[in-house]
């Protein structure tokens, strides 16, 4: 999730290969000049063993930290300030340093979490309105989620990773939800499965997220979307809050490997919003996400991506004045091409969610496409009702949260995309336990089939004229660029 523009969510596992005799041409020697350690992908050429891409690495004073043999990728960290011009050659695609191309968790856009105080425990037999705080779930009823719980509530065998902040395993609406067993770490492009490694440490967002998409019908708190199946915690952000590609490469690799059918990716990869292969310190980004993706694909996964909250149309040009965001480099203004995508959402066979608020109109934040948004779902907006000021609290998203300071368990709201992604995970999660056996495109089909189409606004849309900059125009029929084929419905999804 990138959130001012949109503080966020968005991207990896691991054996160290000996260096193997090479042919050709001697390999290049380490400088002898130490640099600061630096973390780097290498790629192998598409479809070829990465063990001459591991011996490259060696060679050029490096050290193979993770080997993802799956997809030609390797993380590689070294304190030769020439790594990238050492490491390549034949065997070798691409190099590229992934220092400064971090992306901050997004939460300019989130309602940080207001903690709701813990109601009385009532009796609930499966039946979401019997939870406490099920009332100020506007998002929930708007989805007809009550309707599909009478259907199912989802199966344990359906698993949903949770690429994100971490979860909290000791959340009363948690703890009896997790896959402990696929769970995992994933920051620095390795893997750690001990239970304090993918829980959370500076940001309960993963926690958030999560609740919305599998909070048990247990009396406590507030109802999931599918309190039936499972979520997995796969950490890809780091203490900073920051996503690094090999994170995010790492997480893919980890929920394709692990028998999760659905992922939740609340976040974008680099601190350019906008990824442009034409860029080449940026392209070896893309090859390796794109693989990672495929490859996810084609291990019965389907990927749900926020589309982010920057208000941008993501089919036409402009101009990303708001970018890289972490310091790495001053900020820029870019023009944005169909070179440049916001990855993962728009990568080919993702799923793409934008946000809308209580009145199922598209929240001013949320950033849309013709072509390139496939479903919207409840995100949150606290602007629209006062026309951008003040804000009204309750139009969040209310989900469970995790103070990171107090170590305390709670409940509490947060707007963004971020939000939307997980009420379209739950969803999918709920057809795929009504309708086993659907593989990641009919699944992606199924949850567009049984959207509910929302009209485009007439004229120039702006639900917040006391702000400035949040003027959208849609573009479409009844699939159109703020909706895409129309907001999930749970109930549909499970008939």
């Amino acid at each position: 999730m990138k959130l001012p523009r949109r503080k966020v969510l968005t991207a990896s596992c691991v054996a160290t290969l000996a260096a193997g005799a090479l042919t050709g041409a001697a390999l290049p020697t380490s400088a002898s000049a130490a640099g600061p350690q630096t973390t780097y992908l290498v790629l192998a050429p598409q479809g070829q063993s990465t063990q001459r891409a591991a011996a490259r690495v060696t060679a050029a004073g490096g050290t193979v930290v993770a080997d993802y043999a799956q997809i030609g990728v390797l993380v590689a960290r070294s304190t030769n300030p020439g790594f990238e011009t050492a490491a390549a050659g034949a065997g070798v695609e691409a190099v590229a340093s992934t220092t400064g191309l971090g992306t901050a968790l997004e939460d300019s856009a989130t309602v940080e979490a207001t903690d709701v105080a813990a109601a009385t425990v009532a009796t609930a037999a499966g039946d979401p309105t019997g939870e406490p705080l099920f009332g100020l779930q506007w998002d929930m009823v708007q989805i007809d989620v009550p309707q599909a719980h009478a259907v199912t509530t989802g199966s344990a065998d359906v698993v949903v990773g949770v690429l994100d902040s971490g979860i909290s395993s000791t959340h009363p609406d948690l703890a009896t939800q997790i896959a402990k067993d696929k769970s995992a770490s994933c920051l620095g492009g390795v893997v750690d499965s001990s239970e304090a490694a993918w829980n959370p440490t500076t940001s309960d967002h993963g926690t958030h997220v999560a609740g919305t998409i599998a909070a048990a019908v247990n009396g406590v708190g507030v109802a999931g979307v599918a309190p039936g199946v499972k979520v997995a915690s796969v950490k890809v952000v780091n203490d900073d809050g920051f996503i690094y590609p090999e994170a995010a490469v790492c997480g893919f690799l980890w929920a394709a490997d692990h028998g999760m059918q659905v992922t939740n990716n609340s976040y974008f990869i680099d601190p350019w919003e906008f990824n442009c292969r034409n860029d080449a310190r940026q392209r070896p980004v893309w090859l390796a996400v794109q693989r990672a993706i495929r490859y996810s694909q084609s291990k019965g996964v389907l990927n749900v991506a926020s589309a982010g909250n920057s208000n941008v149309d993501l089919q036409h040009k402009f101009t990303d004045s708001t970018s890289p965001n972490d310091g790495s480099f001053p900020v820029e203004d870019r023009t944005i091409t169909g070179a440049c995508v916001d990855l993962p959402a728009e990568a080919p066979g993702v799923v793409t969610v934008s946000a809308t608020g209580p009145t199922r109109m598209k929240s001013y934040y949320s950033s849309y496409g013709q072509g390139v948004v496939d479903v919207t779902a409840p995100g949150g907006d606290t602007r629209f009702r006062n026309l951008g000021s003040p804000s009204t609290i309750s139009d969040a998203v209310l989900s469970t949260t995790f103070n990171t300071t107090t170590k305390t368990n709670g409940w509490g709201y947060k707007q963004g995309t971020s939000m939307a992604g997980p009420h379209a995970a739950g969803v999918a999660a709920l057809a795929l336990s009504a309708h086993p056996g659907l593989q990641p495109g009919a699944l992606a089909s199924w949850l567009e089939r049984t959207a509910e189409a929302l009209p485009c606004p007439t004229g120039v849309y702006n639900p917040v004229p006391k702000l400035a900059g949040f003027e959208a125009t849609c573009t479409g029929g009844n699939r159109n660029g703020f909706y895409g084929a129309g907001e999930v419905n749970a109930y549909n999804a499970v008939r």
